[in-house]
């Protein structure tokens, strides 16, 4: 690739000296005096702790990876996004979700956001406290939010990562797939006259979004709420109150969201406001304030022990110098089911491109495909490939310490397998080690039950899951995209990418429903998916 930074260079340089040593050489009592290779790549910040020993690295990679960061300008990306300057050229707009978690006064919109926090809070207590009731007189015991991307990915995520801090008299529920299947599942298990609908969309035209709510609404009547009621039972967040209202919300019941909040950063807003009815006011704010912790962590901490900066770097080293094409999220925690489907967007969204800041087009790899499951379900499915597979995938483990679920007997088999797993991946297992298994009748076994280890690991430690933890833990990962694209040279705050499928979308739409067969704007294949479904739908 063409890369003027000298760091680049070195460290492609670096990368060929030191491409084939072995991680449990470097590990070996002899090669690892005090401090240990352990103490020396372990970092904390924000509440969290981060093992970066497992990984492919050396005291020179470290220092050439930070001297890389310097040159790429990510001091100056990230204090241009503190301060509220423009760093979303293609679209004009600056990138302040760290303002919603902002707690100085002369913070960006300080004043605007407590604000709309209040509102919410207010709303969120009422819901929570029976005093807000269906048109009925019922009190609400289902909230659905219906949205899609950033609208559904982030709420649905934290919700199911707090469900131990939730109310128990409202359960949570999230609709994002224009598939009706994703709605009915839901209303087909709920009481009309006990549900609240959150419509969240930051324009309010999004095709799935709407769908859905038109949906919804036309259910409620259907179940014999007048439309005069249904402000007892519809919200909507927006950056587009008029729409809203046209929609047939009342103006009262309008949440705020604003054009300098990327949908993929916006849980802690007023798109959060499922979060908040879910786990209460107080909880929420532990969540802004544990986001917070890593904001001022990634602020103000020397870029050598910054952990967004360490992970981001890392990230780099293997997509662009080993070639690696993804990179594997394994939480340890059930609770974090959804994480790994919420940073597939934060990640691919955000650092997928292929044009420069500049307009040019890139010569190098951006991101990598982003990809997970909690462990140890993993462990069952994909994890043999990590082990013996030709492909080297670099993993984040996620370990919880302490267990937020009554049922601690589990936790001591759950945290000895993501251990267990990183250091198998690093070890793995020689062919002299593999012979003494298979034993001296079964030769042809040494080749199937040797593991070539030095496969990378990064171990991410949260001491309990809590608001403010998984507040620390979100923010690090969005640290991190700024940190990639920093050095990529692009915009990681925009989605042009997600437009064109859209755009035609509704073209296919319309001949899929019109009178007319004609179809022949579309290439041969399209144009026989079409007629193929247009006859299946009149049946």
């Amino acid at each position: 690739m063409t890369n003027p930074l000298p760091a680049w260079s070195a460290l492609q340089t670096h990368y060929e000296q030191i491409r084939n040593e072995q991680m449990r050489d470097w590990f070996a009592p002899a090669n690892d005096p005090a401090p240990t290779r352990a103490e020396r790549y372990t970092y904390a910040g924000g509440g969290l702790a981060a093992d970066f020993s497992k990984n492919r690295i050396n005291d020179a990679t470290l220092k050439l990876l930070v001297q890389l960061a310097q040159e790429a300008g990510v001091e100056k990306r990230r204090d241009a996004m503190f301060t509220g300057e423009v760093v979303n050229p293609t679209e004009g707009r600056a990138a302040l979700h760290t303002a919603l978690r902002a707690t100085e006064p002369n913070a960006p919109f300080h004043a605007q956001i407590l604000a709309e926090k209040a509102k919410m809070a207010k709303f969120a207590d009422a819901v929570r406290s029976g005093a807000w009731t269906g048109y009925t007189g019922k009190r609400i015991r289902h909230v659905v939010n219906i949205g899609i991307g950033g609208s559904d990915l982030g709420p649905k995520m934290v919700v199911h990562a707090l469900q131990h801090l939730e109310t128990p008299e409202i359960s949570s529920h999230f609709v994002s797939n224009v598939d009706g299947a994703d709605l009915w599942r839901v209303i087909e298990g709920i009481d009309p006259e006990e549900t609240l609908a959150i419509i969240v969309s930051k324009t309010f035209t999004t095709l799935e979004t709407m769908t859905n709510a038109h949906s919804m609404r036309d259910w409620f009547i259907q179940h014999g709420c007048p439309e005069s009621a249904l402000a007892k039972h519809f919200v909507g967040v927006s950056a587009n109150p008029a729409e809203v209202v046209k929609f047939g919300i009342a103006r009262d019941n309008v949440f705020e969201m604003w054009d300098w909040v990327g949908g993929r950063y916006s849980l802690w807003s007023a798109v959060g406001l499922s979060i908040m009815i879910a786990i209460g006011p107080q909880q929420f704010d532990e969540l802004l304030a544990g986001a917070h912790d890593m904001d001022e962590h990634f602020r103000t901490a020397p870029l050598e022990k910054n952990l967004p900066v360490l992970l981001g770097m890392i990230g780099i080293w293997y997509r662009n110098f080993f070639g690696s094409q993804s990179y594997l999220v394994a939480p340890y925690s059930e609770a974090l089911h959804y994480l790994p489907s919420y940073l597939q967007q934060l990640e691919m969204e955000s650092n997928g491109k292929q044009a420069r800041l500049d307009g040019k087009f890139v010569d190098y790899a951006t991101s990598a495909i982003t990809w997970g499951e909690p462990g140890t379900n993993g462990q069952h499915a994909f994890f043999q490939m990590l082990h013996q597979g030709t492909t080297i995938v670099p993993i984040d483990f996620i370990a919880v310490l302490t267990p937020e679920h009554p049922l601690a007997d589990h936790h001591p088999k759950l945290l000895a397998n993501c251990f267990a797993q990183s250091e198998a991946m690093m070890l793995g297992r020689t062919e002299e080690e593999a012979k003494k298994i298979a034993g001296p009748d079964k030769p042809e076994l040494v080749p199937h039950i040797m593991f070539p280890g030095n496969r990378p690991t990064t171990t991410l430690l949260v001491d309990a899951l809590t608001a403010r933890s998984l507040g620390a833990l979100i923010a690090l990962y969005e640290h991190k995209v700024l940190v990639q694209a920093s050095v990529w040279n692009i915009n990681p705050f925009d989605q042009w990418g997600v437009e064109l499928g859209k755009i035609l979308g509704k073209v296919v739409e319309a001949d899929l429903t019109a009178a007319s067969a004609d179809v022949k704007t579309h290439d041969s294949s399209t144009a026989a998916l079409i007629a193929r479904a247009r006859a299946a739908l009149k049946r």
